[in-house]
């Protein structure tokens, strides 16, 4: 725990970044994209790994030594990612953060992931995830990199995207994370908006849907489609880092956040191993809204309570764990 609240980290990947795993050129940008990221976000006197260091397939053992040994995280997300596309293996295979979960089974979570496009073979991989492996909930990306060019999906595709959420649905499971904004690699931009979130959380409002990294830089567009949709959440992995290097822009993504949509539809996440997850933690829990924007633009203070909630109380409730057993059975008192 960090002062008084209970740290569920919404995201890490145990990345395979070794060279043999890209196919080609896409891959590769992809990755270097990703350590572009740590190497700006990464705050003076943080570490700040190599190339060669980052860019090295990393084990379960080293996120575990990440997230819970050096951190005030108490339970963490173990997120794979379905880029069979670039990477032979997904870049962060499932069936590592199956190990993962495995490893800690009281502390971290599975999340599967398939590639809808693929039709049958996809809702088979969302049976045996969940039966043979515990997923509970799944990760999506809307884009695919195929020998003729980029292959698009939408969210609220009916045959695409929806008999997936309705084999979810059958097997128990109610939430959903996807990737938005943030174009990574080759990927167009226009395939990483939000547009498609409307349709997918209104025919399913059953669904949790969290829109990965606020959607940036379609923050205001996010903002309209979670105020209108009860079942729309957004996850600030990747943009928490803004909150040192660049903390006026921080402060007016959260201000926005808040306004719009509230302190109750907003989780956390690390992107662990992009960025070691302590000093990030320590500057959210220290941050205020500056008055100046509290006053001009009316954005609601960060409260205590506000960050309790974002650090890990919505995303417990979000995996139907009761908040204040979960927090007795494994908070850790502060240092």
């Amino acid at each position: 725990m960090i002062g008084d609240a209970f740290v569920f980290d919404g995201v890490a990947h145990p990345f395979n970044f070794e060279a043999d795993n890209a196919r080609g050129p896409a891959g590769q940008m992809f990755s270097n994209h990703l350590y572009a990221f740590h190497t700006v976000l990464t705050p003076e006197g943080q570490p700040l790994m190599s190339a060669d260091e980052f860019l090295h397939r990393w084990t379960p053992e080293e996120i575990h030594q990440m997230v819970y040994e050096n951190s005030d995280t108490d339970m963490l997300v173990a997120m794979p990612l379905p880029l069979t596309d670039l990477y032979k293996d997904g870049l962060s295979p499932w069936t590592e953060c199956a190990k993962m979960a495995e490893r800690d089974p009281d502390r971290t979570v599975m999340w599967g992931t398939v590639n809808p496009l693929e039709g049958q073979r996809a809702l088979d991989e969302v049976t045996r995830q969940v039966e043979e492996f515990g997923a509970k909930a799944f990760k999506f990306y809307n884009v695919r990199y195929e020998d003729g060019g980029q292959v698009p999906w939408r969210m609220d595709d009916p045959g695409v995207a929806f008999p997936v959420f309705e084999r979810m649905q059958e097997l128990g499971v109610n939430l959903v994370g996807v990737h938005k904004g943030v174009p990574l690699g080759p990927q167009m931009i226009e395939h990483t908006q939000t547009w498609d979130m409307d349709g997918a959380a209104d025919a399913f409002p059953d669904i949790n849907f969290v829109i990965y990294h606020v959607g940036l830089p379609f923050l205001d567009e996010t903002c309209w489609q979670l105020i209108r949709f009860p079942n729309l959440y957004a996850s600030l992995a990747a943009t928490i880092n803004f909150v040192v290097r660049a903390p006026r822009q921080f402060a007016e993504i959260l201000g926005k956040l808040l306004f719009w949509c509230g302190e109750d539809k907003i989780v956390y996440g690390s992107e662990a191993p992009i960025w070691q997850p302590q000093w990030a933690l320590q500057a959210f829990w220290d941050f205020e809204i500056p008055q100046d924007l509290v006053e001009g633009y009316g954005y609601p203070p960060l409260t205590e309570q506000a960050k309790r909630k974002i650090l890990g109380e919505n995303l417990l409730r979000l995996h139907g764990m009761d908040v204040e057993e979960t927090v007795a059975r494994l908070g850790r008192p502060a240092a």
